[in-house]
């Protein structure tokens, strides 16, 4: 039989114009290639499912045997290649003493004095004007320029003088396992600078959480959620803050299968475990979510174009909103009933992290900053916010 293609990975059609086809690329970064594959050679790509053998593949052309070499040189295929690649590039990961910058030129500038003008362009570390009873905010985690208003807009709202708080830093985890928290220990490195873990905190959650842990989860050295937030972190408050970053997978069984997401063991004990730093916190952390909201059109498996602010986007953003209303009102359950009704069809990426705060850090309200829906690219809307809270009055 011939081995399946790998489920995690990018595949889009080409948008190279002189080169169309299907992309192909590992957002995991286990092998470094990129194919495009001729669209002639889309039947043949189907027989890499686990249920068809090489004489399938030789019934639609010879010529295509050339393509289960090229997948399988790329380390595409679920086979044994792929599993040194794996344990190769997690291993170095597990060695590596800080977790480098994943997405410096390509998500921001990596030379520091074009970074400097960027980030000055997305905001004036003057215009800070929350206070210290600010006590999380929600920004996006699209690439920056994307969505730099609504990250503006987040981190306007942050107390200028919280440089020795923790930032507990919940970001969606893209590719890690359902109902898993992935965990470092590492130092996050930006061109600005190295953040310094807060290694009791985070021991305490290792110690206490168990198996829902992943311990130095290897998905934190491409995430994207993380890294954007610790550079606005950096930007205002200078390379060495204090950080707990956590990933928070899927609760993708309570989606689909219903009842809540607390109904596994270990998302119980992670939450409640949280929970309770946060309680004896005494003012000293300070939380921020890495979430974007709806992911609507054709680079997400819908046949119909989607356009921002137009069209069915409209209904999407009267959906967000009442989404976003059970959020700033501390409403966790009322948040989740409405992520469970049609199985999330608007696929809220950010939606674990959204009520692992909610529930580990209860009594807050929160006020929407600014919301914003983004064309991706010509067919494709990504939503998000920026997004303040405090505790009740």
């Amino acid at each position: 039989m011939l081995p399946s293609l790998r489920h995690d990975l990018d595949i889009m059609p080409s948008p190279v114009p002189d080169r169309p086809g299907i992309l192909i690329r590992d957002p995991m970064r286990y092998s470094d290639a990129v194919l495009i594959i001729p669209y002639a050679f889309g039947t043949a790509l189907k027989c890499f499912d686990g249920q068809h053998s090489e004489l399938d593949l030789r019934a639609v052309g010879d010529t295509r045997l050339q393509l289960l070499d090229a997948l399988r040189e790329s380390g595409f295929l679920d086979d044994e290649v792929f599993a040194e690649l794996r344990r190769r590039r997690e291993g170095e990961f597990a060695r590596a003493a800080v977790r480098e910058p994943a997405h410096a030129g390509s998500g921001y500038p990596v030379e520091p004095k074009a970074l400097e003008e960027t980030m000055r362009g997305y905001i004036d570390r003057a215009q800070l004007h929350g206070s210290l009873a600010t006590l999380a905010i929600a920004a996006p985690h699209v690439s920056p320029f994307g969505g730099w208003q609504s990250y503006q807009a987040a981190y306007k709202s942050l107390p200028p003088d919280a440089e020795n708080r923790t930032f507990v830093i919940l970001g969606t985890s893209h590719y890690g396992p359902v109902d898993k928290f992935g965990l470092t220990r590492k130092p996050f490195l930006t061109p600005l600078g190295a953040t310094r873990p807060n290694i009791e905190l985070i021991e305490r959650l290792s110690a206490r959480a168990g198996d829902a842990i992943n311990e130095e989860d290897y998905c934190h050295s491409v995430e994207h959620s993380i890294e954007f937030q610790v550079l606005f972190l950096q930007w205002i408050y200078g390379p060495g803050i204090s950080i707990v970053p956590i990933l928070c997978g899927c609760f993708a069984r309570s989606i689909y299968l219903g009842g809540k997401p607390e109904d596994n063991d270990g998302v119980n004990r992670f939450i409640g475990e949280l929970g309770e730093i946060a309680a004896r916190a005494d003012g000293g952390l300070t939380w921020v979510l890495g979430v974007d909201m709806a992911h609507i059109g054709r680079r997400y498996g819908d046949e119909v174009p989607a356009y921002a602010h137009r069209d069915h986007m409209i209904e999407v953003a009267e959906r967000d909103r009442a989404r976003n209303e059970r959020v700033i009102a501390g409403d966790a359950d009322g948040f989740w009933e409405l992520i469970q009704q049609n199985r999330d069809d608007l696929r809220w990426c950010g939606s674990s992290p959204f009520y692992t705060f909610l529930k580990a850090v209860p009594g807050i309200q929160g006020t929407v900053e600014r919301y914003e829906q983004w064309n991706i690219d010509e067919a494709s809307v990504v939503s998000f916010a920026g997004i303040s809270f405090k505790r009740e009055q």
